[in-house]
């Protein structure tokens, strides 16, 4: 749906109204920034880089995420210039760490390309080297049914493909096994501290091992879910493992699986054990796709090598942001290994994953959580309505990002106590265990 001319002159925010064309690159300084958290299945905290020239630069820090996380780097961005961004991006990474830790780091980096973006009126992908395609191709979650049937499942793949989506992913998992009958030998574990379970080597589990009949049970929902979708859907799956699973048990469910032609099993394994990953790999003839949680092109670097996934898949809000991630992809392409991206972010890091996507020739997929949150796009303006359109996201040629912050939007989604954009100026100096107060960064 257009707007009217007097709705689009009242909106707040419009991406436009964010690009000063009388800017000078050269003298441009950050003098802020200010987050808005916002309330959804996996909170976004959004972030805002305000410059001494009027405009500013929008990301976010990875979904579930600290802002804290952002808000650290304060002291070090204040009176830099954003264009910057490979010198301030090489400051900031020695922060950053692994899962939602390098949220703020990667979160950081897309406000930067925003800002760089708008200054010099070019679209974010220019910076990474020009895009390869016009349209990213969108792979959707599908929201586990409460009654875990073959049946269940596959209604809820078929609602998916009737939304225009043609890569689907859904989520076969330790509940299907432990709500089927003799699915699992053994009892949980209860007495350990959870904790203390956390920390426990990876396919221990709940202390329970799976059977032949759990793992036909599982195949038996991917059959379910093949035949109601048809063979002109690809499907992946998810959340059946996380450690829960030995490696020995995967390989058995990868095999019971390979008669479905699935596009990959992700995160067969946990996230650090690429031997694992490397031994489910060579064993079964599912692709296999890892990585959301790998900070960096070094954290990437082994899997790689080794060859230890079919695919990797990076969060660029944990992988290091724009630039970093398409850096990794290029590598990874080096070894015949294409790139499916995870996201579930809010629609700033939707489109920064576009732009990313269209830049990376081996690009397979991107991953969209947000289908079945009404208020999504009301977080911004400038984007395409509808967003997704037969199952792909039109790449903009709007400076920057090619979205701005929908103020309105955002106030009626933050999360509790519902306060936008204030001020952060306890963190215009470093704090003590991260920076050396007596030794500011900018002197």
């Amino acid at each position: 749906m257009v707007p009217d001319k007097k709705a689009e002159q009242e909106q707040i925010g419009r991406v436009e109204n964010a690009v000063n064309t009388y800017s000078r690159p050269t003298d441009l300084k950050i003098t802020d920034m200010r987050i808005a958290v916002v309330a959804s299945n996996y909170d976004y905290p959004i972030i805002r880089l305000d410059t001494n020239q009027g405009v500013y630069g929008i990301g976010e820090v990875r979904d579930a995420g600290h802002k804290e996380n952002a808000l650290q780097f304060k002291n070090m961005l204040l009176g830099q210039n954003p264009c910057n961004v490979d010198m301030i991006f090489r400051a900031m990474k020695r922060f950053g760490n692994w899962g939602r830790e390098g949220g703020g780091v990667s979160g950081l980096e897309l406000a930067l390309w925003d800002l760089a973006g708008k200054v010099y009126g070019v679209p974010c992908y220019q910076f990474l080297g020009g895009k390869y395609r016009d349209k990213v191709r969108v792979y959707a979650d599908t929201p586990t049914p409460d009654e875990q049937t073959p049946e269940a499942y596959a209604e809820r793949v078929i609602g998916r493909k009737k939304e225009g989506l043609t890569f689907i992913k859904f989520d076969i998992g330790p509940r299907i096994l432990m709500a089927g009958e003799d699915a699992l030998i053994g009892q949980p574990t209860v007495d350990e501290y959870p904790l203390g379970r956390r920390g426990s080597a990876p396919g221990t589990g709940f202390g329970q091992r799976v059977t032949d009949k759990g793992i036909a049970l599982m195949a038996e929902v991917a059959k379910a879910v093949r035949e109601a979708a048809g063979w002109d859907v690809s499907l992946c799956i998810d959340h059946f493992g996380h450690g829960f699973m030995t490696a020995k048990e995967v390989i058995r469910l990868g095999k019971a699986l390979e008669p479905y032609g699935l596009a990959w099993m992700e995160d067969p394994m946990p996230w650090s054990d690429i031997d694992g990953h490397l031994e489910v790999t060579r064993a079964i003839n599912v692709p296999t796709a890892a990585g959301e949680e790998l900070y960096l092109w070094d954290g990437f670097r082994e899997m790689i090598e080794k060859r230890a996934v079919d695919i990797i898949h990076p969060d660029l809000l944990t992988s290091g942001g724009m630039l970093e991630t398409k850096k990794i992809a290029d590598y990874a392409e080096r070894y015949g290994i294409p790139t499916a991206l995870h996201f579930a972010g809010s629609p700033i890091a939707c489109m920064a994953n576009v732009h990313t996507a269209a830049a990376i020739s081996s690009f397979v997929a991107l991953e969209n959580h947000a289908l079945d949150l009404p208020f999504w796009t009301s977080l911004v303006t400038g984007m395409d309505d509808p967003f997704m359109k037969d199952g792909y996201i039109r790449v903009p040629d709007k400076p920057g990002l090619g979205v701005d912050l929908n103020i309105e939007g955002i106030k009626e989604n933050l999360r509790w106590p519902g306060e936008l954009f204030l001020s952060t100026e306890e963190w215009n100096n470093p704090k003590l265990g991260f920076w050396q107060p007596d030794r500011r960064w900018d002197k």
